[in-house]
């Protein structure tokens, strides 16, 4: 086994700078000898030292996705940020690039990991999820010139980074549309409780929807936990015994649904008969649900892909003869209609 660019050049008595330009792939290097050194590595087992190349290339071809869990029981979001993964992965792929998670602890704000990412240039860009409305994590990255894209926007930090996003305000007043179609006017909205800028698009879209339809805002009608199956289960009661209780809700995350719907149940009341339940956004857990969860599809796959082209139109090695460029876009979700509504 090679341990060392050394050893390997040395069983092939060749330099250490033949080697190395062989191994990149440099085109001064002679088609023969390259496949002698190729061939010798995967003989001995030798695998070049990343963080070494890293340093002399100032490249590492590598992309961290900042994945910050949340507390209870669903802390990844894997029916959403899988697929989402998917297509990121993929577009790097086609350009050479590498996709790492960076996991954040549950419950704790993920700037002291990032900080770490930057400073040991971990990666040669980042992508954050989970935008906040004021979001630090931006801000920083904006201060020191480190090149990232955003899953979500955020009101920090200013245009000139790429960002996806989805049309949350938009689902919420399509959502209000359809439930008033079908003769409601007492519609709760329930929300994630932390600063995720999300749910402020979502219950703007809400409460325009509302009005357009000359209905009051009605804060009782209003609740905010925790982003999991938990939370929606401990909200859920609680916009229920408004002294006028609502007779269809929006959940704002499709976990949170899961565990307001089984509050409903304990109530006695069976979503779809006794009240409507519209979802923002759908996941599998909505289809599979009984009776199925209305709710708002996002194209999670191809999101993912067109995410990485933003970011890779953004950095200067990738950007093509047109130059670095900013591209900012929000997509808009598509309505499944189910049973529960």
């Amino acid at each position: 086994m090679a341990s060392s660019i050394h050893d390997l050049a040395r069983h092939l008595n060749i330099s250490i700078g033949t080697v190395s330009r062989a191994l990149n792939g440099r085109a001064d290097v002679n088609a023969d000898t390259r496949q002698r050194v190729l061939d010798a590595a995967r003989q001995l087992n030798y695998a070049p030292n990343q963080s070494g190349r890293s340093l002399r290339q100032g490249a590492t071809h590598s992309i961290a996705f900042m994945l910050q869990p949340h507390q209870g029981d669903q802390q990844y979001g894997e029916p959403f940020f899988i697929p989402f993964l998917i297509g990121l992965q993929a577009k790097l792929a086609e350009h050479g690039l590498d996709l790492m998670v960076v996991m954040g602890e549950p419950g704790k704000y993920q700037q002291e990991r990032l900080r770490r990412v930057v400073e040991t240039r971990l990666v040669d860009a980042v992508v954050l999820a989970n935008t906040r409305r004021e979001d630090d994590r931006i801000d920083y990255l904006g201060k020191v010139g480190f090149p990232f894209a955003t899953l979500g926007r955020s009101q920090s930090g200013d245009d000139t980074y790429p960002s996806l996003d989805i049309d949350f305000e938009r689902a919420g007043e399509e959502a209000v549309d359809r439930l008033v179609a079908r003769g409601h006017r007492r519609i709760a909205a329930i929300r994630p409780s932390l600063d995720l800028n999300f749910g402020y698009l979502f219950l703007d879209g809400y409460g325009k929807g509302l009005q357009r339809h000359g209905i009051e805002v009605d804060h009782e009608l209003i609740a905010d936990g925790f982003i999991n199956e938990a939370g929606g289960y401990e909200v859920t009661p609680r916009v229920m015994l408004a002294k006028d209780p609502p007779t269809a809700i929006i959940f704002n995350n499709d976990a949170m649904a899961l565990g307001g719907c089984k509050a409903l149940a304990e109530m006695g009341m069976r979503p779809g008969q006794d009240i409507a339940v519209n979802v923002i956004v759908d996941t599998p857990l909505c289809r599979y649900f009984s009776p199925a969860l209305t709710a708002f599809r996002p194209a999670l796959e191809p999101m993912g892909r067109r995410l990485a082209e933003m970011l890779l139109a953004s950095l200067p090695a990738f950007a093509g003869p047109e130059g670095p460029r900013v591209i900012r876009e929000v997509w808009p979700l598509e309505l499944v209609a189910r049973d529960s509504d």
